[in-house]
C-alpha cells in the first residue's frame, strides 16, 4: 500500500508522527482522524487508537497529540494546493479525493443557501480514509454471479467498513477486462468518488479497460446518463436506497442493462425493512444477494442468496 500521497498532504509535524507508527499499524491503516485541539486518532485493522507525544498508541485520549489550528489550516492548504476556490464543489460535498484514490472527509461550519449546502468553512475536522485496491478479491465469488457467461444482477449487503466497495470495484474490473467471462462495457456512477477514486476525471484504481466513469454524479441521474450516452452492459453504483435510485434501476433493467450495487445492512432481514430495497428484492430485481462481514477480516462473505432470498452458499471467500 502506497501512503506517499497521504504523507504529501499532511503537515510535516503530523506526517512525522504518522510515519513513526509501528509498521504493523501502517500496513493495516484504514483512517487518520485529525480534529483541531482534540486527540489525533488512527484506525487500523478495525481498532481505534489515539497517538501520544512519544508515538505510543493508547485507548485513553488523555495526554495525546492535539493537532493545532495552524496544523489544520496547513493541512487544508496542502489538500487544496492553496486554492480553496478550485475545490469549491468538493467543499460543498464535504470531501476531497487525492492521488491514489484516498478520500478526505471534512467537518466544520456548514453554510446553507435556500436549504441546500453551499460550502463548508472553518474546517476543523479531517477524516483521511485510506483507499485499498485488492485485485482478485472478487474471483472466488465470480462464478456465482457469472453462470454460463450470463451476468446476474447483484446486491452486496454489509455494515460499513466490511469491504463492499472493494468487492464492487474488483467485480467491475473482472467484467470489464473479461477475466472469467466475455468482456463487457461497464459504466460506474461514482457519486462519492470511492469506487474508481477519480482525480480530475482519471481513475486512481484499476476498474477495467472497458469502463466509463461518471465521477461525483448523483446515482439516479448518473444511471440515466450512462444508459442514454454510453450504452453500458453493466452499471456499477454504490449504496442505493432512495426512490429515485429505484426508478433508475427499473429503467436500467428494462433497457437490458445488468446491475452491480450495494446497500448498508447486517442481514437480509434488516435490508428488507427498508421500503425501497424491500420492493426491489420482492420484485426479483437482484438475482444474487451477497452478505459481507468482518468476521475473518474485511470482505468475509457470510452468505450468498438467490433472487428469492433462498440461501445458496455460505463462507465463500474473504479478502
Amino acid at each position: 500500500m502506497d501512503l506517499k500521497p497521504i504523507y504529501q498532504v499532511l503537515p510535516l509535524s503530523i506526517r512525522n508522527r504518522i510515519q513513526s507508527l509501528p509498521r504493523t499499524i501502517l500496513s493495516g491503516l484504514e483512517e487518520v482522524r485529525i480534529r483541531q485541539d482534540r486527540p489525533l486518532e488512527v484506525i487500523a485493522s478495525g481498532k481505534n487508537w489515539f497517538v501520544s507525544s512519544n508515538q505510543q498508541l493508547k485507548l485513553d485520549p488523555r495526554d495525546c497529540i492535539h493537532p493545532t489550528r495552524e496544523e489544520c489550516h496547513k493541512l487544508l492548504n496542502l489538500i487544496s494546493n492553496h486554492s480553496l476556490y478550485a475545490l469549491e464543489e468538493e467543499l460543498r460535498l464535504g470531501y476531497i479525493t487525492v492521488e491514489g484514490g484516498h478520500r478526505i472527509g471534512l467537518a466544520g461550519k456548514v453554510i446553507t443557501e435556500g436549504g441546500r449546502v453551499k460550502h463548508v468553512r472553518d474546517v476543523t475536522g479531517f477524516n483521511i480514509r485510506i483507499a485499498r485496491q485488492i485485485k482478485g478479491v472478487g474471483s472466488a465469488l465470480f462464478p456465482i454471479i457469472n453462470q454460463k457467461d450470463e451476468i446476474k444482477n447483484l446486491l452486496i449487503v454489509s455494515p460499513p467498513g466490511c469491504g463492499k466497495t472493494t468487492l464492487l470495484r474488483d467485480l467491475a474490473r473482472l467484467v470489464s477486462t473479461g477475466e472469467g467471462c466475455t468482456a463487457r462495457k461497464v459504466g460506474i456512477v461514482d457519486e462519492r468518488s470511492e469506487i474508481a477514486g477519480c482525480v480530475t476525471g482519471v481513475p486512481q484504481h484499476d476498474v477495467g479497460a472497458r469502463t466509463d466513469i461518471l465521477d461525483a454524479c448523483p446515482k439516479a441521474e448518473g444511471m440515466m446518463m450512462l444508459i442514454r450516452s454510453m450504452s453500458p452492459e453493466i452499471i456499477v453504483v454504490d449504496e442505493v436506497g432512495r426512490k429515485e435510485d429505484a426508478d433508475a434501476i427499473h429503467e436500467a433493467i428494462y433497457a437490458g442493462v445488468h446491475l452491480f450495487t450495494t446497500a448498508h445492512g447486517s442481514s437480509i432481514e434488516e435490508v428488507r425493512k427498508r421500503p425501497i430495497l424491500k420492493d426491489l428484492i420482492e420484485e426479483g430485481v437482484f438475482e444474487r444477494i451477497v452478505l459481507l462481514s468482518r468476521r475473518s477480516g474485511p470482505g468475509t462473505v457470510e452468505a450468498v442468496y438467490d433472487g428469492t432470498c433462498q440461501l445458496l452458499r455460505t463462507a465463500v471467500c474473504s479478502s
